[in-house]
């Protein structure tokens, strides 16, 4: 791992093996290596340190890949372990399941089967080739587990549900009882959006990051708009100022959920928060020509806007929808269903039985 959402996902799952009586070792990449990005996730997930931290830190995308093959492999090598699980869809996730399957390493695709159908985004790289030499694939949907069947995958695929949402449900209680936050960022409950832009589809381009923040300047002239914002945004702004918005540093994962459980809109290119926006029952932008949480759509409960500033702005301040929301959406206790179906596997494989 080496990200802040795979620092999410791997909390449950973490819990689920030491459950079991199973070691699990933590490595980190790098990749997120400031305290708000890295840091604050395990302490405020109740992680362990990493076992390996490797320092790969940022980079271009084949440098910091290859980076990242480089310091794996002898950590791999020398661990053998019995499996290899990787989260997502990041440059960490591609890095570790390269390692893994060239020392013959069966790997583990934690959110499995997502797709975007552009391979113009390095997400998209990353998850269809960790998908292609993993032995077990773990999808968070049945949209997943299709967009697998679709591309001849059938064998190792499992239906686990969504380990975001095991997080989520445990954090709940530490969030409400978080409501300090929102008086220390001066905003009441249901009177404010939060919005995030990370993915570099957004903030590579000049242009598209322009137009959103204008969106974001539109919202703010009807309520507080409050931005907890990523490293590499922060870089492309520059010394470029939102009117009306507030900016502040990136949050914790229990004081992001707060800010959003109580906010009336969410703004985010992020995957996690379009689904944690979902399950909380809040209304959520989305400034992408595509999502692969399509089931986050049904309802009118997200909305793609593209970069579209007057678009963005008018769907944020519309009225929440009426609809009713899929309470199945992402499951319930997937890193149970995850670790089970790892131990049974690993039983079959001792005993010989297929």
């Amino acid at each position: 791992m080496g990200a802040r959402p795979q620092f999410v996902k791997a909390a449950p799952l973490h819990a689920a093996l030491e459950r079991n009586g199973i070691t699990d070792v933590l490595v980190h990449t790098g990749q997120h290596y400031d305290f708000e990005m890295s840091q604050v996730f395990f302490d405020g997930l109740s992680l362990p340190d990493p076992d390996h931290h490797l320092g790969v830190g940022s980079g271009g995308h084949g440098a910091q890949t290859g980076q990242m093959l480089g310091r794996l492999e002898p950590v791999l090598e020398t661990e053998q372990p019995d499996v290899v699980i990787v989260h997502g869809d990041t440059n960490s996730t591609l890095a570790a399941a390269l390692a893994a399957v060239k020392l013959g390493l069966p790997v583990a695709h934690v959110e499995a089967g997502l797709r975007s159908r552009r391979l113009d985004m390095p997400e998209e790289v990353n998850r269809v080739v960790a998908d292609h030499v993993s032995t077990y694939l773990f999808c968070p949907t049945q949209t997943a587990v299709d967009n697998l069947t679709a591309e001849g995958m059938r064998d190792g695929v499992v239906l686990s549900g969504d380990v975001m949402r095991d997080v989520l449900g445990a954090s709940l209680p530490a969030a409400a009882a978080r409501t300090s936050l929102l008086g220390e960022l001066g905003v009441d409950p249901g009177t404010y959006a939060v919005a995030t832009v990370h993915r570099s589809e957004n903030t590579d381009d000049r242009e598209r990051l322009r137009s959103i923040v204008r969106g974001l300047e539109l919202i703010a002239k009807q309520m507080p708009v409050i931005v907890p914002l990523h490293p590499r945004t922060r870089k492309e702004l520059g010394d470029t100022t939102i009117d009306g918005v507030r900016i502040v540093k990136p949050l914790g994962y229990v004081e992001m959920i707060c800010l959003v459980r109580n906010a009336r809109v969410v703004v985010t290119d992020s995957g996690g928060l379009q689904k944690e926006a979902y399950w909380l029952g809040v209304p959520c932008v989305t400034p992408r020509r595509e999502t692969e949480w399509v089931e986050t759509l049904h309802g009118g409960w997200n909305e793609l806007t593209d970069a579209d500033a007057e678009l963005i702005a008018k769907v944020a301040t519309r009225p929440p929808p009426e609809t009713s929301r899929d309470e199945t959406f992402g499951g319930r206790d997937a890193s149970v269903t995850i670790v089970e179906h790892l131990v049974r596997s690993a039983e079959r494989d001792t005993s010989g039985v297929r």
